[in-house]
């Protein structure tokens, strides 16, 4: 078999075969295809697409690259969420503390930011002392202590997937239904849960731009998710303006922990809510709907959830002292204030230009190995139809550099714009897809 062939097949947008696809992936992973062959493939996929057999197949091929998590020793179902990718997503720091508060146990895996968006190890790593890479050992006796564990991508799972994942953003190829389905299910598969809730990010600041393709994606992750024996859920969510007020990495945190403190926005509050809800449910943590979200309000009113992330971060070497006082959290030693230039209605006209701002700024990587700066980013002040007046704040941006600020200030003159006319609310729930 040689993987020219196999190259020019996808390249002509025809079917590949289950031994086709494993051999490309093993040869990937053992160094025998070099990274050019493997950026002709994905861009081939990315132009061409996979149908869901060949889809399925990839992930096969990419789980069994890496071993899969033996979590016989938690007692429990054990449930996961994954976010598609979004910008100013803090989702994450939210579900799990509620989720775990609840009842249920959580391994969570995450990555680092990709093209535009940040990544929940990203954010995590501002909390001073925090430590993502633990041992499969230390993720069982906190999962069975605490409930809840937050780690990067192990080593020894999915290795396919951590060699594409890295260059596919560097190769233009992350925005492929089929790519992304492969990367999410063979990790979440790995990790061993039983149980699975998809939050897929549709709209400008989505890697996912359409509702065809958001639904094709939920699509293709319920059917693997099945075919592999694992309930899952998948809610189609707006990504056309950032999720909440804070685009960057301690600032989520220090919006994630005002949530659980009762005191975060209201979008950011209503689908942390709806996902958290849904995770009960999917892990047959409740029998109904409104007892699931009993739950979810008991463990917020409580504090019980906001003094579970507090747990989590203390379990892994960081300064829980954040949770109270979240001014300790590392901050740019800059503040510009981006003003509106006249009066009128805030308009998010391409979301993505705000993630690429933020990693401008610093807060994502233009290349592999870039230093992330943990205290840059923006705060939005107005969001999508707000009325402004000329002059008023719109966002406060976060810098160490004035060149970088320059550049990104730039990219949010496109981004975002005061119109005549006030525009149209985002909904923020789209659609909810289940695998049963």
């Amino acid at each position: 078999m040689l993987a020219v062939n196999i190259l020019a097949k996808k390249r002509d947008a025809k079917v590949l075969t289950s031994k086709e696809i494993d051999f490309i992936v093993k040869q990937f992973v053992a160094g025998k295809l070099p990274d050019y062959q493997m950026a002709a493939f994905l861009m081939s996929v990315c132009i061409n697409g996979m149908n869901q057999a060949e889809t399925f197949d990839l992930t096969k091929a990419m789980l069994s690259s890496g071993q899969v998590l033996d979590l016989s020793d938690i007692s429990g179902t054990k449930v996961d969420k994954h976010s598609t990718g979004g910008v100013g997503d803090k989702l994450s720091l939210i579900v799990v503390p509620i989720v775990a508060a609840a009842g249920l146990k959580v391994l969570k895996m995450s990555g680092k930011s990709l093209g535009h968006t940040g990544g929940t190890i990203d954010k995590l790593a501002s909390i001073p002392g925090f430590k993502t890479k633990l041992s499969i050992k230390e993720i069982i006796s906190q999962i069975n202590e605490v409930g809840a564990v937050f780690v990067s991508q192990l080593d020894d799972l999915s290795i396919a997937d951590k060699k594409i994942y890295a260059l596919r953003d560097q190769t233009a190829t992350v925005p492929s239904v089929s790519l992304i389905a492969s990367s999410i299910m063979s990790k979440k598969l790995a990790t061993g849960a039983n149980a699975f809730v998809f939050d897929v990010k549709v709209g400008s600041g989505a890697f996912v731009k359409s509702m065809a393709e958001a639904e094709g994606l939920a699509d293709i992750m319920l059917d693997i998710a099945k075919k592999s024996g694992k309930k899952a859920t998948a809610l189609i969510t707006d990504m056309n303006q950032p999720l909440g007020k804070a685009v960057g990495n301690s600032l989520e945190v220090k919006e994630a922990i005002d949530c659980l403190s009762g005191k975060g926005s209201r979008e950011v509050m209503e689908l942390s809510k709806a996902i958290s809800i849904e995770m009960i449910l999917t892990a047959d943590g409740a029998d109904t709907y409104s007892e699931a979200k009993l739950k979810v309000e008991s463990v917020l009113n409580s504090g019980e959830a906001k003094e579970k992330f507090a747990q989590i971060i203390a379990a892994q070497g960081g300064n829980e002292a954040v949770v109270k006082n979240p001014e300790k959290l590392p901050l740019a030693s800059y503040e510009y204030n981006y003003l509106s230039k006249n009066d009128g209605y805030v308009s998010f006209k391409d979301c993505q230009l705000v993630g690429e701002a933020a990693c401008l700024l610093g807060a994502g990587r233009s290349f592999p190995g870039a230093k992330i700066e943990p205290g840059v980013g923006l705060l939005f002040h107005k969001k999508q139809a707000s009325r402004v007046k000329s002059g008023q704040s719109l966002a406060t941006i976060y810098y160490q550099d004035i060149s970088k600020l320059k550049r990104a200030v730039a990219l949010l003159d496109k981004a975002v714009m005061v119109v005549d006319q006030q525009p149209g609310r985002f909904l923020l729930i789209k659609e909810k897809l289940s695998s049963e």
